[in-house]
């Protein structure tokens, strides 16, 4: 069975949406966030900015595989699921991680119920998705090879075969390269290296 070592995201935040519905406005972002303190620091920024709007409601995700993801949906004041659970559906749909969607909204005087919030939230988030510009990355593996300078052509000579990244290299009387590997390639990598006599490597994921 085939690893699965690619996953989509964005690198950039997208342009601003908006959606309206019965004078209610909702405006829509999506950001690239790995953690809940950037979350916490871009939400802080919105409400500054929106500080008349009545919900800011959000939804996010991080990791790069299916077993890693961590997410968080947030109703922020509107009935529960009308508004985090439908902009967390989008990021499902759109199978991107790694990401933040806010859904600013602005209280128009005429209540939506249930189902229009809904659809709105939904709308907000899937306009802010559209708007981005969503890319496939790779999932990788780093790991540190540690050997004397007299092996150095053996290591190099590898590297160079196989068309290995690298991502830093020491090279003194001891010597340490750290690779980047796909996590597909990394098991076959992994294995050539460990092999080798008077080199070491390890996983610096672990």
């Amino acid at each position: 069975m085939e690893v699965k070592d690619t996953y989509k995201t964005i690198t950039k935040a997208s342009p601003e949406v908006l959606f309206k519905d019965r004078n209610s406005k909702f405006f829509g972002y999506a950001f690239p966030v790995t953690s809940e303190t950037e979350v916490r620091i871009i939400l802080d920024e919105l409400k500054k900015q929106h500080h008349q709007a009545r919900h800011w409601c959000y939804a996010y995700q991080f990791g790069m595989q299916e077993k890693d993801y961590v997410f968080r949906a947030n109703d922020d004041g509107e009935p529960s699921n009308s508004a985090g659970m439908p902009i967390y559906g989008q990021i499902q749909s759109f199978e991107v991680t790694n990401i933040l969607i806010v859904v600013v909204r602005y209280f128009g005087g005429t209540k939506l119920g249930v189902g229009g919030l809904i659809n709105a939230y939904r709308t907000g988030a899937q306009m802010a998705l559209e708007a981005s510009k969503i890319i496939s990355k790779t999932v990788n593996i780093n790991y540190a090879i540690a050997f004397d300078y007299k092996n150095m052509n053996k290591v190099m000579r590898i590297i160079k075969e196989k068309q290995l990244r690298v991502v830093n290299q020491t090279l003194e009387l001891s010597c340490e390269i750290i690779i980047s590997v796909r996590l597909k390639d990394a098991d076959a990598i992994f294995e050539i290296f460990d092999t080798l006599y008077e080199i070491d490597i390890k996983n610096l994921n672990d």
